[in-house]
């Protein structure tokens, strides 16, 4: 698309999930949209490592949460069926092994999960569960409607109404370990509804209790693949983006933004070589600490930033094995023995488990095209604490300097000792082919994550809402920030979420209308059939009505003759 004259210029910093999803946003609403992205591909973490046939997705694996990639494409006139990105249901979701030889699976069918459950905690445990679900279930409609869809700008936003009186109901102030204890009564289903908190990089023992809204919308709602890998879901975007208009600069990093000289206002970018390339709004989606301490002047905000709570950091393992291993499904958790100290080891610690818990995925178990045919693609991610410093960090003990290669090599030894101990698969190692490897070095130099954190800043109550960094930049005009750092938080899903926040935002700013139309909840608007309708009283028969009538006019006949009683008697009563 050629520019257009009196066009509104927006550059966009690193194009991860969160800045390509804006920029096709802000291209739609008419903004000249250019790119820059470091590396010479587009997702960020969300981006995929090819070797020989074999497919890998180097970050997330499974997709939760599908309404809002559904309404990302919505909000941009198009679908994901129509840019051909199809989902792939996982079933069962995971199966959890445990060090005892014993195994959970869990599933979205209900008949399935009434047996696992059952299984340790009888039929009244199956009644609990529920009940774990109905709560769970208010934690993901409240969090969706007052957190995910609104933008938190002041510490006055959760000061809404709106949100405020449904703050206890959302059970921030405990753990969602402690919330999961009052519905589990055994030690094994308690690990089973937690271990989730991985996903936002924390310990179940200080993640709020509203984060089991991720359980629950594994549970309700399931586990997804995109076909091709995950990154299907960004290149998606990214041709809707050029579509409208989207210009993307890959290998071209930004070395600092532009700023007016009152330092009031930010202009552009300036490149490496020294080109500056000017805009009237500049949208950042590296990540934030970095860009606050690398792009931007030295200020106090920075330096606070950088001693904020940072998520977890990985081991990520990328393995083409020269066959399948069907004792594994396509998604599998291995919980270690001692399970609060394993993360008390990578939280408070910030080394590496003396037994890992652990999470394996094998893409090619739902999809055949990642692996060649009668091979198996598998991605290991052993969560390990994040970096303590700008060089080195902690490893193998807690009084020790990072040891990568005795750190990778425990990790790698530990990961097939227990896959074989616990599925009964052999010759794991002796299946190996060829081997990839991520570190919390790694992650940070790759894609400038500050510590190798990779799920960005922590998610603990003084991390979000109100206190999370904001869209916008506090002092800078028309400075704006997407990604795992900012409001509304980490992971795909949620960065598309901010991604139409900060859009709007950016439209806000500029007096511009946004150009999508309010979500379309169920079957869409039109005439609703009677049988649709939605009824006071659908559960009432006749028989029960008629009850209820004769009920209350009995008891207006005793009201009447007690009132004639007292009457009689010269007292009113």
């Amino acid at each position: 698309m050629s520019e257009k004259p009196g066009h509104i210029t927006a550059i966009i910093v690193g194009a991860g999930a969160g800045g390509v999803a804006t920029a096709a946003r802000l291209a739609k609403a008419g903004f000249k949209v250019t790119v820059f992205e470091k590396n010479d591909f587009t997702g960020g973490r969300c981006s995929l490592i090819h070797h020989d046939g074999y497919r890998f997705d180097q970050g997330p694996s499974l997709l939760l949460l599908p309404h809002l990639f559904r309404e990302a494409f919505h909000d941009l006139d198009t679908s994901l069926e129509a840019e051909d990105v199809n989902l792939l249901k996982c079933e069962p979701n995971y199966n959890l092994w445990f060090n005892d030889g014993e195994s959970f699976e869990l599933s979205t069918d209900v008949a399935r999960m009434k047996l696992e459950v059952e299984k340790w905690e009888g039929k009244a445990g199956f009644s609990r569960y529920l009940n774990f679900l109905r709560e769970a279930h208010e934690h993901y409609e409240l969090s969706v409607t007052h957190v995910l869809k609104k933008n938190f700008t002041s510490i006055l936003s959760m000061t809404r109404p709106s949100f405020l009186r449904h703050l206890l109901a959302l059970h921030p102030f405990e753990s969602i370990y402690s919330r999961a204890s009052k519905y589990f009564w055994t030690e094994r289903l308690r690990r089973v509804f937690t271990f989730g908190s991985m996903y936002m990089g924390m310990s179940p023992f200080d993640a709020p209790g509203t984060y089991s809204l991720l359980q629950y919308t594994e549970l309700a709602e399931g586990i997804w693949y995109p076909k091709g890998g995950f990154h299907k879901v960004i290149s998606a975007l990214v041709s809707v983006g050029e579509r409208l208009g989207v210009t993307y600069c890959l290998s071209t990093p930004v070395s600092s933004i532009l700023l007016s000289p009152d330092h009031r206002t930010a202009r552009g970018v300036t490149l490496p070589s020294g080109k500056t390339i000017m805009a009237d709004v500049v949208l950042i989606s590296a990540d934030l600490v970095y860009a606050y301490n690398n792009l931007l002047p030295p200020s106090s905000r920075a330096t606070s930033l950088k001693s904020r709570p940072a998520s977890c950091s990985s081991i990520s393992f990328y393995w083409a094995m020269n066959r399948q291993i069907p004792e594994l499904s396509t998604h599998n958790i291995f919980l270690a023995d001692h399970y609060r100290e394993s993360f008390d080891d990578i939280f408070k610690k910030q080394v590496i488990p003396q037994q890992p818990s652990f999470y394996v995925n094998v893409p090619s178990r739902i999809d055949p095209t990642a692996a060649p045919e009668g091979k198996d693609a598998v991605v290991v991610l052993v969560p390990v604490g994040h970096l303590m410093d700008d060089t080195e960090g902690r490893g193998l003990d807690v009084k020790s300097k990072q040891d990568w290669k005795a750190m990778v090599r425990k990790a790698r030894e530990t990961v097939f000792a227990t896959i074989e101990s616990r599925t009964g698969a052999s010759n794991l190692q002796e299946s190996l082919v060829k081997e990839i490897v991520n570190t919390p070095q790694s992650w940070k130099e790759v894609f400038n994550l500050d510590k190798g954190a990779i799920l960005g800043l922590s998610h603990s109550f003084f991390n979000v809402l109100s206190f999370r960094p904001k869209t916008k930049h506090p002092s800078i005009n028309r400075l704006h920030f997407v990604g795992a750092s900012t409001h509304p938080g980490t992971g795909v899903p949620i960065c598309l979420a901010g991604s139409k926040l900060v859009a709007e935002q950016v439209l806000d700013e500029f007096g511009m209308e946004k150009p999508w139309c309010p979500k379309i909840e169920g079957r869409g608007k039109g005439e609703v059939k009677e049988i649709d309708r939605m009824h006071l009283l659908p559960l009432l028969s006749n028989f029960h009505i008629g009850l209820l009538l004769l009920l209350l006019m009995m008891a207006v006949m005793l009201y009447r003759s007690y009132m004639a009683e007292g009457l009689a008697n010269g007292v009113w009563r």
